[in-house]
């Protein structure tokens, strides 16, 4: 290789890296992958929040509903918890997932905006998150009547979300909330 040809290496290197590194950057987050889909729901055995008595895997599972990945360290989960309230409120069967948090936390941000779930799980030590692929908080498994995982929502979910990608996955698996609304809190 010429001495002139060496010099330009690391330009290509650098042009190479920085397109990898923009196509990277531009992925959907929703389309981030998950082995789960269409698998049952792992086995658990973890405490629940609000009362550190065991809560298992077939206790939660019977009826389509959503399983929530929350904590109070995330911004985002703030931002969407008023949300899961309405849908909660609206007849969705939501369970939360505590994920990597303060217990004491946790209790006092439910009693200030509101319990969105039949039961939040503690994931203290994140095992239940590892065992789901966990990126990050928030996300929201949709879980059927038999307990088979059927979709993952990355991010949070909001009226616009609902109302345009999940509310019809959500029926799919026989989930229903009162028929003279479009969305969930509509009238709220």
């Amino acid at each position: 290789m010429s001495p002139r040809l060496k010099l330009f290496v690391p330009l290509g290197l650098f042009v190479l890296l920085a397109v990898l590194l923009f196509r990277g950057l531009s992925l959907d987050p929703q389309a981030l992958p998950s082995a789960l889909v269409d698998k049952p729901l792992p086995v658990f055995t973890l405490p629940r929040l609000a009362d550190d008595t065991p809560l298992t895997t077939t206790e939660i599972v019977g009826q389509p509903m959503l399983l929530n990945v929350w904590a109070t360290w995330c911004i985002s989960c703030r931002v969407e918890h008023p949300y899961l309230q309405r849908l909660a409120d609206d007849g969705v069967l939501i369970y939360g997932v505590n994920y990597k948090d303060d217990v004491p936390a946790a209790r006092q941000w439910l009693a200030e905006l509101g319990d969105p779930y039949e039961a939040s799980i503690v994931d203290a030590s994140g095992s239940l998150g590892l065992d789901l692929g966990v990126y990050g908080a928030p996300e929201t498994y949709f879980v059927d009547a038999q307990g088979v995982i059927r979709y993952r929502h990355v991010g949070v979910i909001d009226e616009r979300v609902w109302t345009s990608r999940l509310a019809p996955i959500y029926g799919q698996m026989g989930g229903v909330w009162p028929a003279n609304r479009q969305s969930p809190g509509e009238n709220h």
